[in-house]
């Protein structure tokens, strides 16, 4: 969940390169990433806009910041086992800190390089989608890589 057009767009550059499946779907503020997460609004048909096995969360984004995105889904009893990868240019102290006492399960700082973005992405992926089991995502379907 990102504001910055360019960033979502490396982002998905860096899936693609990376031979992740899994879709990626991105919001514009903090304000669409809880209607999405809530399935409201524009985002209420699920086949559609599916709940995310995996959430990239930036920080600064317009309306509803992404510290408020992450206290609002970890107050949320079903939300709980979502994984949450904070993603930002950020590498105050103060932000990462604040970042895993409301509930991230990870804190990255974005590259500016490219292939950096895509190696981070891939082992973040790979990770999250494929060899961490948390109390839900035993029930998930497993997400594979595309093949080559």
């Amino acid at each position: 969940m990102d504001d910055n057009d360019a960033d979502v767009l490396l982002t998905r550059q860096a899936f693609a390169a990376a031979h992740i499946a899994n879709p990626l779907f991105s919001v514009s503020d903090g304000e669409e990433a809880v209607l999405y997460l809530e399935g409201f609004g524009p985002f209420a048909n699920r086949a559609e806009f599916p709940l995310p096995h995996l959430v990239l969360l930036d920080l600064d984004m317009p309306k509803i910041s992404g510290f408020r995105v992450l206290k609002w889904v970890r107050a949320h009893e079903h939300f709980k086992s979502l994984p949450i990868v904070i993603l930002s240019d950020s590498e105050r102290e103060q932000d990462v800190t604040k970042a895993y006492q409301l509930g991230a399960n990870s804190y990255l700082v974005k590259p500016t390089d490219f292939d950096a973005l895509g190696s981070m992405m891939q082992a973040t992926a790979s990770f999250w989608l494929h060899h961490s089991l948390g109390p839900e995502l035993k029930r998930r379907p497993r997400w594979g890589r595309r093949k080559e």
